[in-house]
């Protein structure tokens, strides 16, 4: 079986953590765009695990949550009347939980924006968190239900609420309302309202439409697949989380956050590739063609 060196497949999972679209990546590294495809399928399913086994008993003392949206295949809009449109298409919103000081990511979920989603991202950073913290989240509705159903009493709990004003922009375009002010309060506990903030979430959402070919505005490099869309969030948050210096921190956000005491490599990912890959099978014996 013919098997990509591993300085080719370091490349390629490189350029797909730094924003190349999979055609580019397949001209650039001369491969075809089905090996693109798949070893980004094999690298989403080694990081998904590796998050999940590796960011547990997390101490932080600010968590910050959000929420950005992206779609796969067509828009919601679009769906209805879109050609062959597969499980999964329309508006997908990526859930994302930050420690403010050590800018860990601790939990992430992708789906819909509705409060069962909140519900499952909230259950999921309960679980990795070492100690109460505070957290901030902004006026989505879905978050005060599942705040309460994930921490009850334990947790000191604010809203950030902004006031936007009327959108200028003619319609049919993409273009931001001004924002007129903001509102903190306090839902749950004691949160300090100085650090009351989704300043750091925030970037983080700027970081991944930067990082994220797929997630880059009035193009066609959108997810056509839903699974392919996790796939490239699990390696991205893994490489940001453990492989990538952090400019402020000096060092990798798992290292800021105690996770890891290494700054880990691309090679790391492709390390637990070949772990988790099946065992080849015996070649059965040749059957000549009828």
């Amino acid at each position: 079986m013919n098997k990509l060196s591993l300085a080719k497949r370091t490349q390629i999972l490189a350029m797909l953590c730094e924003g190349s679209s999979m055609r580019s990546i397949s001209r650039v590294a001369d491969v075809s765009i089905n090996t693109v495809s798949k070893l980004l399928v094999e690298a989403g399913e080694a990081c998904l695990s590796l998050h999940d086994e590796t960011v547990r008993n997390v101490k932080a003392s600010r968590i910050q949550c959000d929420e950005i949206w992206s779609f796969c295949h067509a828009k919601e809009k679009n769906v209805a009347k879109a050609k062959a449109a597969p499980e999964g298409a329309g508006d997908v919103w990526t859930w994302t939980a930050i420690d403010a000081d050590t800018k860990l990511i601790v939990s992430y979920y992708v789906g819909d924006r509705s409060g069962e989603s909140a519900m499952t991202i909230m259950d999921d950073l309960r679980t990795r968190l070492a100690n109460r913290v505070q957290l901030t989240t902004d006026g989505h509705r879905a978050y005060l239900e599942a705040v309460e159903g994930a921490f009850g009493a334990d947790v000191d709990y604010a809203q950030l609420v902004k006031i936007y004003g009327p959108t200028a922009s003619a319609p049919g375009r993409y273009s931001p309302a001004d924002c007129k002010g903001i509102k903190k309060i306090r839902r749950e506990g004691n949160p300090d309202i100085a650090h009351v903030s989704t300043s750091y979430v925030e970037r983080q959402n700027l970081t991944m439409r930067m990082s994220m070919r797929r997630f880059t505005r009035l193009t066609n490099a959108f997810s056509k697949k839903f699974d392919n869309h996790v796939h490239a969030l699990s390696l991205y948050f893994v490489f940001y989380n453990f492989c990538r210096i952090h400019k402020t921190l000096r060092m990798s956000p798992a290292m800021a956050a105690g996770v890891t005491d290494r700054l880990w490599s691309l090679e790391d990912v492709i390390a637990r590739i070949d772990a988790d890959a099946p065992a080849p099978a015996k070649r059965g014996p040749y059957k000549k063609r009828g």
